[in-house]
């Protein structure tokens, strides 16, 4: 372990967290810093598809102010896509502007036995010291809260924290017990009575986030509520009950998407006749994918809708969520101006990014900045071809950039990384953070980023 003396000498009481966590750590960890956090990682599983989730040395730090206003702008925005869920279920037109395929709308047609469609979700943003922008909405089952805690945990266990804490008031949140609280009070809500009901996380084998998967099961048993792991193509229904690694299950923590239910229909045929005969309590439920579409912002954001919200939502919206459009051949608006949408984006591609309503990881995401004209054009083009993918327009906004040290080639170096900063939200409530940094444009593990622990300094 690291020799504690080495950083047992004074430091200046510098205001700038990061600035004294550098060098702390770099007093007290030196040339070891890389090898001990990696095996520190893979001891607590902290791997995304065989590599480790985080080769950066410093957390990032949020204070206590801005996590203020981050919990009531993103409370805020997981209410309206409850409310969002229920309305398009009694609305066609906006059933059909958010673009459901009609495979999801049979499956959100379902009645999963209780109201609340997302269970998990997560506010995908940007935070600067004068704003915050919501890039997206993934209401849908997100990942990472399990590996948040655990990487948060192993941050903070690190000998330098106690000289740290000498400075800085120091907190972070434990989403993995505020998920599992999460899941059970939906499943009360769904009308369970089981003190202690049997959870499976359901998803396929062969994900990436397989070890979060183990990660969790281990610690939910561990609070009392028996846990398995399986893949879909596992389940069995015997006896009237929905089983699986052997046991008979209760409640579904669902991590395999509504894209895969749709696709792999025959692989996933008795997770979907449980839900519908409600066998086990499913979370999140098919409605969620309502309000996960990226098309959920462009229902937010026009002009047209601004009946469907109250005078703090409006502000809300207009605050927090960027302009966006569905994009097709059409006539729309613009800061209340009218506009030819097509003419708009061409004109003002720097200003713009497109992105198909259902994708993750980055997948198919076009940074206008970072395209030239004829390769933007082309793909304006290709999405009014594709109208099934419900293709969306947004307006760029302001993202943050910090200065972290990172372990590359088992050197360590000092890079500027883009922070993508993702408020967990548990039944609605913040929960806890999801925090990227990437080099490039996009911020996301699958394409390549990394992820850091996010704690809150007052």
């Amino acid at each position: 372990m690291w020799d504690q003396k080495r950083y047992l000498t004074p430091f200046s009481m510098t205001a700038d967290p990061a600035r004294l966590w550098q060098d702390l750590f770099a007093a007290a960890a030196g040339d070891r810093a890389c090898a001990e956090l990696a095996a520190r990682m893979r001891e607590e599983r902290l791997t995304f598809g065989g590599r480790l989730l985080c080769p950066f040395l410093r957390p990032f730090f949020l204070p206590a102010s801005d996590e203020a206003r981050v919990r009531a702008a993103a409370e805020g925005l997981a209410a309206i896509g409850e409310r969002v869920a229920r309305l398009a279920l009694e609305t066609p037109g906006l059933t059909a502007e958010l673009g459901l395929s009609e495979a999801e709308m049979r499956l959100a047609a379902i009645d999963p036995g209780y109201q609340t469609a997302s269970t998990a979700s997560r506010a995908d943003a940007f935070i600067l010291p004068d704003s915050l922008w919501f890039a997206e909405y993934n209401a849908e089952s997100p990942a990472g809260p399990g590996y948040a805690q655990r990487l948060g945990e192993v941050f903070d266990a690190l000998p330098i924290m106690a000289r740290f804490r000498d400075r800085f008031a120091v907190s972070m949140h434990k989403s993995i017990e505020r998920l599992h609280l999460a899941l059970l009070t939906s499943f009360r809500e769904w009308g369970g009575t089981i003190a202690a009901p049997v959870i499976a996380i359901v998803d396929w084998r062969e994900v990436p986030t397989w070890s979060e998967f183990e990660l969790l099961a281990a610690a939910f048993s561990a609070l009392g509520t028996p846990t398995v792991v399986a893949d879909p193509r596992e389940l069995e229904i015997a006896n009237g009950r929905l089983v699986a690694e052997g046991r008979a299950v209760d409640l579904v923590y669902r991590r395999v998407l509504i894209n895969d239910i749709v696709a792999r229909q025959d692989d996933c045929r008795l997770l979907v006749e449980a839900y519908t005969r409600r066998l086990a309590c499913v979370a999140n439920t098919f409605r969620c994918k309502l309000p996960h579409k990226k098309t959920f912002f462009a229902v937010l954001t026009d002009d047209r809708h601004e009946a469907l919200f109250d005078r703090a939502e409006r502000e809300l919206i207009r605050r927090h969520v960027p302009w966006t459009r569905r994009l097709a051949q059409a006539e729309t608006t613009r800061d209340g101006a009218k506009i030819d949408l097509l003419s708009y984006i061409r004109a003002h591609r720097e200003e713009m990014v497109m992105k198909p309503s259902d994708e993750y990881g980055g997948s198919g995401v076009t940074l206008g900045w970072e395209t030239d004209a004829k390769t933007w054009d082309a793909m304006i083009e290709r999405a009014v071809r594709e109208p099934e993918r419900a293709w969306i327009v947004q307006a760029r906004i302001p993202v943050r950039r910090e200065r972290f040290t990172m372990c590359d080639d088992h050197e360590v170096v000092e890079r500027e990384m883009l922070v993508d900063f993702a408020p967990y939200l548990f039944r609605g409530r913040l929960a806890g953070y999801l925090t990227r940094l990437s080099a490039s444009g996009l911020a996301n593990v699958t394409s390549g980023g990394g992820q850091v622990p996010a704690f809150v300094i007052g």
